[in-house]
C-alpha cells in the first residue's frame, strides 16, 4: 500500500478515512505482534471490507471522490439524501450505493485480472492477462500483492460485496437461520481470508472459523440494535421478536424494557454457543497466529460480557467492552486454546 495513493481531486489519502476505523473494532485487525508482512496483508483485506461496508451503509466521508475514481458518476445532491430526517436512504441514495458496489466489483475484477490469481472464470484462470488494467481504487490496488502472494480466490471478496447489496433491499430476517445465511456473506469470508493468508486453511478450520465469525456478526448486531434501526434495519429475527412479545416500537425506546432485555439475552446466549463451537480453532495453531485468533474470539466474549454487564440494555448506548476485559479474555483463550 503506497502512502501517496490518492483519490483524484480529494487532496487526502484515499485509504485514511477507511483504515482509521480499525482501532474501533471489537477485535484486533492487525496487531503489532504479527510479522510486518502479515499486518500489511490483513490491513489490505480489512481496507477492502471496510470500504465495501461504508459504501453499502452510506458512511463514506467523501462519496463523490470514491465514485469518481471508480467511474460510477456522482451522488445525489445533499438535500436529496434523507429529506424527511428519518435516517432512511431515499431511492436515489440506494441506487447510488448499489452503483458504488457495482463499481467496486468491477475493480475487484481488475485486481484478479491484474494479479493473475484465480478469478471468477474457470479454476486457475484469470479474467485478464498481460497488460490488464490495474485496479482504480487505492484500497483495491493494495489487494493485488496480497492476492498474488497467497493465491487468494475472488469468492470471499465478492461475498462481502453481495452482503452489502443484500442490505439495500433486505431489512428484516424472518428466522435465525436466515440471519446466519446473511452472516455467510457478511462475516465468514473474513475468517476464511485470514486462514488463507496464514496458510493454514483446512475444511475443519474453515468450519470453526465460520462459527466464530458468525458469532462476532451476531454480537455486533446486538450492540448496534438502535443504530441499525435508525438505518431502517432490524437484524433480530422476526420469529424471536414474536416469541418475546417485542415490537419494533419497543426497539425505538431510549432504554430497553424487560421483554427487549430478555430477547437480547436469548440472542447473546446463541452467539455464545456459536463462539463455543468455533473457539477450538485457536488450539489448532501455534505462535503468533494462535494469539491473533485468540484475540478474535476474545473480542466476541468481551463484547458479550459488556452486554451482560449492561443488563442486556442495548438501547441506552451500545455496550462496549473495556480494554482490560478484552486482554484478560484473550489471555485466557490463548492458554486454553479455545
Amino acid at each position: 500500500m503506497t502512502a501517496d495513493a490518492r483519490i483524484p481531486g480529494s487532496g487526502a489519502p484515499a485509504d485514511g478515512e477507511v483504515l482509521g476505523k480499525a482501532a474501533r473494532e471489537n477485535f484486533p485487525v492487525a496487531p503489532f505482534f504479527l510479522p510486518a508482512a502479515w499486518r500489511d496483508d490483513l490491513m489490505a483485506v480489512y481496507g477492502f471490507a471496510r470500504l465495501v461496508d461504508d459504501a453499502g451503509d452510506g458512511d463514506l466521508e467523501r462519496p463523490g471522490h470514491h465514485a469518481e475514481v471508480l467511474g460510477v458518476g456522482t451522488p445525489p445532491p445533499a438535500d436529496r439524501f434523507r429529506p424527511d430526517g428519518s435516517g432512511l436512504p431515499t431511492e436515489e441514495e440506494t441506487a447510488f450505493r448499489l452503483a458504488l458496489l457495482d463499481g467496486l466489483e468491477r475493480d475487484l475484477d481488475r485486481v484478479f485480472g491484474h494479479s493473475g490469481a484465480p478469478g471468477p472464470g474457470a479454476p486457475g484462470t484469470a479474467p485478464g492477462g498481460p497488460g490488464a488494467e490495474p485496479p482504480r481504487h487505492p484500497l483495491l490496488r493494495a489487494l493485488v500483492p496480497t492476492v498474488e502472494k497467497h493465491g487468494l480466490s475472488a469468492e470471499p471478496f465478492r461475498n462481502l460485496i453481495q452482503a452489502n447489496r443484500v442490505d439495500q433491499h433486505t431489512t428484516r430476517y424472518a428466522t435465525y437461520e436466515d440471519l446466519l445465511g446473511y452472516c455467510e456473506l457478511s462475516a465468514n469470508p473474513v475468517g476464511r481470508l485470514v486462514l488463507a493468508i496464514a496458510g493454514v486453511s483446512t475444511p475443519e478450520r474453515v468450519e470453526r472459523s465460520d462459527a466464530v465469525c458468525s458469532a462476532l456478526q451476531v454480537v455486533e448486531h446486538l450492540q448496534d440494535v438502535a443504530e441499525d434501526r435508525a438505518r431502517g434495519r432490524i437484524y433480530l429475527p422476526a420469529e424471536d421478536l414474536d416469541r418475546f412479545g417485542v415490537t419494533e416500537e419497543d426497539l425505538a425506546a431510549t432504554a430497553a424494557g424487560g421483554r427487549v432485555r430478555a430477547l437480547v439475552a436469548f440472542e447473546a446466549e446463541r452467539a455464545g454457543t456459536l463462539l463455543d463451537r468455533g473457539s477450538p480453532l485457536v488450539g489448532t495453531v501455534r505462535g503468533r497466529l494462535r494469539l491473533l485468533l485468540a484475540g478474535f474470539t476474545a473480542g466476541g466474549r468481551a463484547a458479550l460480557g459488556a452486554i451482560a454487564a449492561a443488563g442486556h440494555d442495548v438501547l441506552s448506548e451500545p455496550p462496549v467492552p473495556a480494554k482490560g476485559r478484552l486482554l484478560r479474555e484473550a489471555a485466557a483463550t490463548y492458554v486454553k486454546g479455545r
